[in-house]
């Protein structure tokens, strides 16, 4: 009995190694990532090269999501606000809304499924064609060459991504404001922006997507430099990066969300 009772814990530590030593080493992978924005050589080139592939690539996607999420939220809004007379209010709900948690988190979640996909892909591809391995025999640091790069990048370009999400979600609203609620522009934009508080919603709304942003880049990283298996591997490092990096963005906006709750500013 006791052999068992051994036999079966002996069991679940061999289940939990695997796990533990996944989150040790992405751990680690972004604490030497972030290291290295401190360290030369910073390869410049490389950080505005992604900067255009993660900002000026995703801009599209960021812009038609922040639009279509204001103008649902204005006419979802607004039926509710009409059973109390407060029609006035929806520039007010749109705002709050879209800043300090539909925009950051939307925007995230496009950004997520366009680039922690290609960078899992990309760097999976090199790594399974084993150009990682010719960088190290070469003195090249690839975490310094192909992480860092992009933590930097997606960390610049995602709450600037967020911001025209933000503003093309409350145009979006306004329109909506226009067309069915017969809602003046002066009276919309008015409550849009006194609803807004300087700096809490400000720091809200931009803190979320620079967390977003390490998450994002570095899952995608992490998974891409463990991929093992030729093209079915990457294949498989592509998913796994999307889907972790989306639950992680789901976890880390309530646990941001309860901080900053408990903390008064939201």
């Amino acid at each position: 009995m006791l052999a068992l009772r051994f036999g079966d814990r002996s069991h679940l530590l061999d289940l939990l190694k695997a796990p533990v030593a996944s989150v040790q080493d992405f751990f680690v992978l972004t604490g030497r990532a972030i290291r290295n924005i401190f360290r030369s050589p910073h390869y410049g080139d490389d950080i505005f090269l992604q900067m255009d592939i993660i900002g000026v690539g995703s801009l599209g996607v960021a812009t038609i999501t922040g639009f279509f999420a204001g103008a649902v939220m204005a006419l979802q809004m607004s039926k509710a606000l009409a059973t109390y007379g407060q029609i006035s209010k929806t520039g007010t709900l749109v705002s709050l809304t879209l800043v300090r948690e539909l925009g950051p988190v939307l925007t995230a979640i496009m950004v997520s499924g366009r680039n922690a996909s290609g960078m899992a892909s990309e760097l999976g591809s090199m790594k399974v064609t084993e150009q990682i391995d010719a960088m190290r025999a070469l003195g090249t640091d690839p975490e310094q060459k192909l992480v860092t790069p992009r933590l930097v990048a997606t960390a610049t370009m995602l709450p600037l991504l967020t911001i025209i999400s933000d503003f093309v979600g409350m145009c979006g609203g306004w329109i909506i404001a226009q067309l069915f609620l017969n809602l003046s522009s002066k009276m919309y934009w008015t409550t849009v922006w006194q609803a807004l508080t300087w700096p809490d919603d400000i720091i809200f709304g931009l803190l979320k997507p620079v967390v977003f942003a390490v998450v994002i880049s570095m899952v995608g990283c992490y998974y891409g430099l463990r991929t093992t298996g030729g093209t079915q591997g990457v294949g498989r490092s592509t998913t796994q990066a999307v889907v972790a990096s989306t639950i992680l963005i789901f976890i880390l906006d309530l646990l941001l969300t309860k901080v900053f709750v408990g903390l008064g500013t939201a």
